[in-house]
């Protein structure tokens, strides 16, 4: 056995570490994805005045920065009063919202998974995921399939210009503001952005077809990849069940698709979900309390999205949903690599909310704040592109923070990603007992299903290398090696 270090963990945003865990059978007894330095957005946001920290904890991401700019924006609409957003702040909230969603699913897809899918010597998904390493990345896609590469950009640019349209900047803007927004959307900007919305919808749809095809292409093979029954959660719509992703209720489900959670207010999160600590990473194990740590850890993310909405609210993504759902026969997908087809799908909805709400007057109106009662405790929830992010804060008399905690999409998926990691640890070591390029890929293409942020997920920065080690029963390092950052991995 060899020592396995893959420094870093490519094409997902932040690095990690995986250990490996054998028994004295030399089979594989436990899977560890580590979160292994730390940054302290918690701690250091305390004492901060409430109306800076829609700003500030964006600092968490530059990918997704607008979903906490909106999760805190939400928390500090309650703590002013001004949880009922006049309608033009909250359909520029919803328009910002949704070119998040766009640009990111874009991100994902096109620059960092499209080589898990595109490429292979046979069409098998066991050759695809080992690919050579030389030709996983998106110049390679650019090059083999140079107009899905080309739409890739074209689309993640339109997300970040509906963005800019309403947060003022594509990266770290500051559109929302405790009981509000800022600005209102100016016809040149409507005009600018509508003239692209159907076509953007044309290429969504094609990207969900490359999703799909795929997954249906290699079903028998995928369906084990990584893949494992689980519980799921999202926000849903109250009234009717429908896929929301700026505003909703918590609804969890099991596996088979019975009810677990439904109907939970986000201000009540804490009646359902816990958060378990281990001591070999900084990334926390969140649950839902009826089922305990061991059984009651769930997904997120479009995936779980899919699995726990009764419809979704746009007529081409709805279609698209049913032919996915059909699959399964209506009862939750559980097949990790299905991420990407139910990612496309999401794509596919935000194109279409995007496209219909340019066409809503009421984002040039000019009534953009109000408040009410004050508070000194709130909790803003909404879907980001990798699921559920529920920020809870309190903030005293004084106008000061005095506590914050962040539950981010990556972790609530802390448990799943180690479970798919073990999975494919599991099936590539019992067929061939040593570290290989091909469970190198295989891990790499089970996390980056999830779309993971772990720089989000333990408020990290810095260099934080991911290293794969499998350790024998009795404790010691079988097995390790190093992948440097250049393409040999000595």
């Amino acid at each position: 056995m060899k020592k396995i270090t893959i420094d870093p963990l490519t094409r997902v945003e932040g690095h990690g570490k995986v250990t490996i865990h054998l028994d004295d059978a030399g089979d594989v007894k436990e899977a560890r994805l580590h979160i292994i330095e730390f940054r302290g957005f918690e701690r250091f946001i305390l004492g901060r005045p409430f109306w800076e920290v829609p700003v500030i904890v964006q600092r968490l991401c530059g990918i997704c920065p607008v979903s906490h700019h909106l999760a805190a924006a939400k928390a500090m609409d309650r703590i002013v009063g001004g949880e009922q957003l006049t309608p033009t702040a909250e359909k520029m909230r919803r328009l910002m919202h949704y070119g998040q969603i766009f640009q990111s699913h874009a991100l994902h897809f096109f620059h960092l998974s499209s080589p898990d899918l595109l490429f292979g010597t046979d069409g098998s998904a066991a050759s695809a995921f080992a690919a050579p390493r030389e030709q996983r990345h998106v110049l390679a896609v650019a090059k083999s399939f140079p107009e899905l590469g080309r739409q890739g950009i074209l689309m993640r640019k339109f997300g970040q210009e509906v963005i800019q349209a309403t947060a003022g900047k594509k990266i770290h803007g500051t559109g929302a503001i405790p009981g509000g927004v800022n600005r209102n959307l100016s016809v040149e900007a409507r005009d600018h952005l509508r003239k692209d919305a159907d076509q953007m919808i044309r290429w969504s749809k094609k990207a969900v077809a490359v999703a799909r095809d795929f997954t249906m292409d290699h079903l028998l093979e995928i369906a084990t990849f990584g893949a494992f029954d689980s519980n799921h959660l999202s926000l849903v719509r109250p009234r009717d069940g429908a896929l929301e992703l700026y505003d909703g209720v918590l609804r969890a489900i099991d596996k088979d698709g019975k009810t677990l959670v439904d109907g939970l207010e986000d201000q009540r999160y804490l009646e359902a979900l816990s958060e378990e600590v281990r001591p070999w990473t900084y990334m926390k194990f969140p649950f839902l309390k009826t089922l305990g740590p061991q059984h009651g850890w769930y997904r997120v993310g479009p995936l779980a999205r899919l699995n726990t909405c009764r419809f979704v609210p746009s007529p081409e993504a709805e279609a698209a949903r049913i032919e996915f759902q059909a699959v399964t026969h209506q009862k939750p997908n559980n097949v990790t690599m299905a991420y990407h087809w139910a990612r496309m799908i999401e794509l596919l909805h935000a194109g279409e909310v995007i496209r219909d709400l340019l066409d809503d007057a009421d984002l040039q109106g000019e009534d953009l704040v109000t408040q009410g009662p004050r508070r000194e405790e709130a909790v803003g929830i909404i879907e980001a592109p990798r699921g559920t992010l529920i920020h809870h804060y309190r903030v005293d008399r004084n106008d000061q923070v005095t506590m914050c905690n962040l539950i981010v999409s990556t972790t609530h998926n802390n448990e799943p990603m180690n479970q798919a990691i073990m999975r494919v640890a599991q099936d590539t070591l019992a067929k061939k007992p040593e570290i290989t390029e091909g469970l190198l890929n295989g891990i790499e293409v089970a996390v980056r299903a999830y779309d993971p942020c772990l720089s989000c997920a333990t408020h990290a920065m810095g260099k934080m290398p991911l290293q794969v080690q499998v350790v024998d029963a009795h404790g010691a390092v079988a097995a390790e090696r190093i992948r440097s950052h250049e393409l040999d991995a000595p």
